[in-house]
């Protein structure tokens, strides 16, 4: 048997880690690497951002007191300050200072505060901190400014934005900055985020086993690369990006994940037709045990191959995903390699993508005793030809984006329907 992916990983790793002139470099996760692959893939260079935007009524924001505040933070997460690059072949991090930018964004003329804050993140470099932030107005006399708080996906998962932004408050309220971490903590952060990547390797290494490679082959046997779509056509202008959003009433408890996938089924077969398999990407995962809750990027992207010739039976639909999960801890790029193992055509594009979030975990942004509006701001670039959002709460707030040089949108928006309608709900809630 090969060695897995992560096991030829880490002996590189090691190896580097043995050598004087490599000291101070981290591990990365398998997520990690695989986002630093999309990046040296993509014609552009594009990094995957995670963005937060916050309202907030204008003359809120002390901009000194909240880059130091953002500066604690990075003193104290290693994954705030390290730039992720390769060196002789193996990918890695490499901390640098707690300095973390903040930049005033001016609109052009004829941009609004959000037009303006788009056209700065779709400028964003990998050369600089992971962790930025950016605020923005209307124009002088708005009653409003803008806040964007973004992080680049290699330094950050799901886990990790809602102790962001919680501990972003919280170093704004104590007037902290990075000079208010004692060395001896900073070493003991890092110390601790080193053990927590490399018992998430070690976790990942041993999830290739040879029978969860056997299932994830069985399972993706009928995927096949999608032909491009009928309706396809590049953009002589505007978003990148189209956007739908809904309010669905939501059952005590929330929606069941299995319900959630099947109204991405609906979308894939409104969208590719019926007769085909659409693989479904979503998150999951967490620390590896005995690990310190550090902050990070430790999630895992689990497929769930949508087959779309017929809608089946909750039940069906819960049991296939329930048995994924007891897989679910397998890297994805092993899983693609299971996948053309065991015959498949399929290349590893995702046909769509799924998050799920609580919103009893998204408290808002507090600077000093004003709390920020959470926002959305649209038109970003996606990695799928569409990705659906789902906020539980006491309703169910769906959103789904989709690019735009790929998806139609009459399509995109009929596909949208769809999934709202297959969502066992009544009527959305306006």
């Amino acid at each position: 048997m090969l060695p897995s992916i992560t096991g030829q990983y880490l002996a590189r790793y090691q190896r580097l880690d043995a050598s004087e002139a490599a000291a101070g470099l981290l591990p990365a996760t398998g997520a990690q690497r695989r986002f630093l692959l999309v990046r040296s893939l993509d014609p552009a260079g594009r990094a995957d951002i995670v963005p937060m935007f916050f309202a907030f009524p204008r003359g809120t924001v002390d901009g000194p007191r909240l880059r130091a505040a953002a500066g604690h933070l990075a003193a104290r997460h290693p994954a705030l300050r390290s730039g992720a690059g390769v060196v002789r072949g193996t990918p890695v991090l490499r901390p640098g200072p707690a300095d973390i930018p903040m930049e005033h964004v001016t609109p052009a003329p004829g941009e609004d505060a959000r037009d303006a804050l788009r056209r700065t993140l779709a400028a964003w470099t990998t050369q600089g901190p992971p962790l930025r932030l950016y605020l923005a107005a209307d124009g002088p006399h708005a009653d409003e400014e803008l806040l964007a708080v973004v992080l680049d996906h290699t330094a950050c998962d799901g886990q990790s934005l809602a102790r962001v932004v919680a501990e972003l408050g919280a170093a704004y309220r104590d007037r902290l900055g990075p000079q208010d971490l004692a060395p001896s903590d900073a070493a003991a952060e890092l110390a601790a985020y080193k053990d927590a990547v490399l018992r998430q390797l070690d976790a990942e290494d041993r999830a290739a086993s040879p029978r969860a490679l056997a299932y994830w082959g069985e399972r993706l046997r009928p995927a096949r690369e999608r032909a491009p779509l009928p309706g396809t056509r590049r953009l002589s202008g505007g978003l990148p990006t189209g956007a739908a959003a809904s309010k669905l009433p939501s059952p005590e408890g929330g929606v069941p994940f299995p319900a959630l996938l099947d109204a991405c089924r609906a979308a894939a077969a409104t969208l590719y037709g019926a007769g085909s398999v659409a693989p479904i990407g979503y998150p999951w995962g967490g620390r590896p045990a005995g690990a310190e809750p550090v902050l990070g990027c430790f999630l895992n992207t689990v497929v769930f191959p949508a087959d779309t010739h017929a809608t089946p039976a909750p039940e069906v639909t819960e049991t296939q995903w329930w048995d994924d999960l007891d897989r679910a801890d397998t890297p994805f790029d092993e899983v693609v390699r299971a996948a053309r193992a065991g015959g498949s055509a399929w290349s590893g594009r995702l046909d769509g993508l799924l998050t799920v979030d609580d919103a009893a975990h998204r408290a808002p942004l507090r600077l000093g005793g004003t709390a920020g509006r959470e926002i959305h701001i649209d038109g970003r670039q996606v990695r799928a030809p569409f990705a659906v959002s789902a906020t539980q709460g006491p309703e169910l707030d769906l959103r789904m984006v989709w690019d735009r040089t790929v998806l139609d949108d009459a399509a995109a928006e009929d596909a949208f329907a769809a999934l709202c309608a297959a969502l066992p709900a009544d009527a959305p809630v306006h």
